[in-house]
């Protein structure tokens, strides 16, 4: 009988997700000759090849990839029983893996972090910021026990639950027209350019729906990594952007912030829907429970709810 070291499984998922020795290797916390050596002897245990070597790329055999892709399921699954015994004497206790999209991250965590340390002093979390592709790949491959996305992620083999819906703030250079009035309808972008995400954010996929229904169109020439530096942009006065309320409301810590205004837009308000994801059947259920319910109930969050003061300067 075949006995597999739950190790060397780790290892061939390692070369499969970075199709690269080394790559793999440090990942695993292990040399590279270390990782190579198992391998080989994995393969020899299973009796078939599982990866193709030369001095150019690291790939995978036909055999390679299907038993990565069940090692995947199987390592999720290990990683789960030590989530479950964990979970029985304390949910809110030990390594809390937790992705977020970098336009929450930043002006989130900030918030959550104390709160976080005072009410679960046992719970440690792990924070990762990506994309959402980024996110959703790191949860099925059991990297993440959460992430914080927006909604929608279409994928049936995760789970969810709703955190809080955030309004978008348009921002303004402090001369623009648009800075007279306290209030923005969508009809007033008709024909503006909106400095947008590059590609991959999904809030980039959100304000370009926005930018169709008021009629706007996006600067083709310049999309940014970050909302900070869309910040900026705006300060300089290259054109206007979207920024989420939590974003917006960070506004007023920016040296320059009496170069940008802000303003709330007038119903139908264009907002988006944040939510924490996980696995289905994952074993920290419980815990991402209550970790959803500490997010809806922070001040921060609270306050997207309560209605809103005329005057949104950036002061």
């Amino acid at each position: 009988m075949v006995q597999i070291n739950l190790r060397d499984l780790r290892y061939l998922v390692a070369v499969a997700n970075h199709r690269h020795f080394g790559r793999a290797a440090a990942a695993c916390y292990v040399s590279q000759p270390t990782l190579s050596t198992q391998l080989k002897k994995l393969e020899q245990q299973l009796g078939v090849q599982l990866i193709e070597r030369n001095s150019k790329q690291v790939m995978l055999t036909q055999a390679g990839k299907m038993i990565a892709e069940r090692a995947h399921r199987v390592l999720n699954e290990v990683a789960d029983i030590v989530d479950a015994a964990r979970a029985a004497g304390d949910p809110m206790a030990g390594d809390l893996r937790l992705g977020l999209i970098p336009t929450v991250g930043p002006y989130l965590l900030p918030h959550l972090i104390p709160v976080l340390r005072d009410v679960c002093p046992r719970l440690k979390p792990l924070l990762y910021e990506e994309q959402t592709r980024a996110l959703v790949t790191r949860l099925h491959r059991g990297e993440l026990d959460a992430a914080l996305m927006a909604v929608p992620v279409n994928d049936p083999r995760l789970h969810f639950t709703s955190l809080f819906h955030e309004p978008f703030y348009l921002a303004l250079p402090a001369e623009h027209w648009l800075a007279r009035g306290q209030h923005i309808e969508l009809g007033d972008l008709e024909g503006e350019h909106i400095l947008l995400l590059e590609e991959g954010h999904c809030l980039r996929d959100q304000a370009l729906d926005v930018c169709d229904l008021a009629g706007a169109s996006d600067i083709a020439e310049f999309h940014a990594t970050s909302l900070e530096t869309l910040r900026q942009m705006v300060a300089l006065g290259a054109g206007v952007t979207l920024l989420p309320a939590l974003a917006a409301a960070a506004n007023a810590a920016v040296p320059n912030h009496a170069a940008i205004e802000l303003r709330p837009f007038q119903q139908p308000v264009p907002q988006r829907e944040m939510a924490l994801y996980w696995r289905k059947g994952a074993a920290r259920e419980p815990a991402l429970h209550a970790l959803a319910d500490l997010i809806r109930n922070l001040s921060v969050v609270r306050a997207l709810r309560e209605p809103k003061q005329a005057n949104h300067s950036a002061a």
